[in-house]
């Protein structure tokens, strides 16, 4: 490492707050993981599996766009740093309706799996969401800026994403619906649908 000059910098002991975003990720994660696994008593091999994929939604999140080029609809993900690009899934039944009592033990994971998705997946749409109206002047929307859409049906590692392509201003001035494209097409969203990804502007 000394020969790359690489040098790592470690936070005290006892000390998470000194992380900053990945922690409050980490702390996210475990909120969710305590509240739908406290009580389900899986073998360690069950458990390893159900964390390993928990491991692949978190690392599948958009973080900013891949490149400045408004056709261009793939985001960056933390997986794009860990194995070049970003994770996927096969496609799976929903077991969102069902007992948990009455699944198979591979159904009880994938059960498991859904619903951290559905309330991690929420939680992340509103931390991209959040506008301090009262105090300071939230970031407009702009033409070709990569947004991801708010959709409560989208299976795990699923993200509707899109390139707002025009805008319609009230008479305030301020845009509150939105022209998207996304791979299905053009879809019209109004803004409380929309979460614009951060980037270097």
């Amino acid at each position: 490492m000394t020969s790359e000059d690489i040098m790592f910098h470690f936070a005290p002991a006892y000390a998470p707050h000194f992380g900053g975003l990945y922690e409050s990720a980490v702390k996210s994660a475990k909120h969710h993981l305590k509240r739908i696994a406290f009580r389900s008593h899986l073998t360690f091999e069950e458990l390893c599996t159900l964390l390993t994929q928990i491991e692949a939604i978190l690392n599948s999140r958009p973080l900013s766009p891949l490149s400045s080029d408004p056709n261009d609809l793939n985001p960056l993900t933390p997986g794009h740093f860990l194995i070049g690009r970003s994770f996927t899934t096969i496609p799976s039944h929903s077991y969102h309706q069902y007992n948990l009592n009455r699944l198979t033990r591979y159904e009880r994971i994938e059960a498991l799996r859904q619903h951290f998705w559905k309330r991690w997946h929420a939680e992340y749409l509103r931390q991209l969401q959040q506008r301090n109206k009262w105090m300071t002047n939230y970031t407009q929307l702009n033409t070709d800026k990569l947004v991801l859409l708010k959709d409560e049906n989208l299976p795990p590692l699923k993200w509707k994403l899109g390139r707002i392509m025009k805008l319609y201003p009230g008479q305030d001035g301020i845009a509150r619906v939105a022209d998207v494209r996304t791979i299905d097409g053009i879809v019209r969203r109004a803004a409380c649908k929309i979460c614009p990804l951060p980037d270097s502007e």
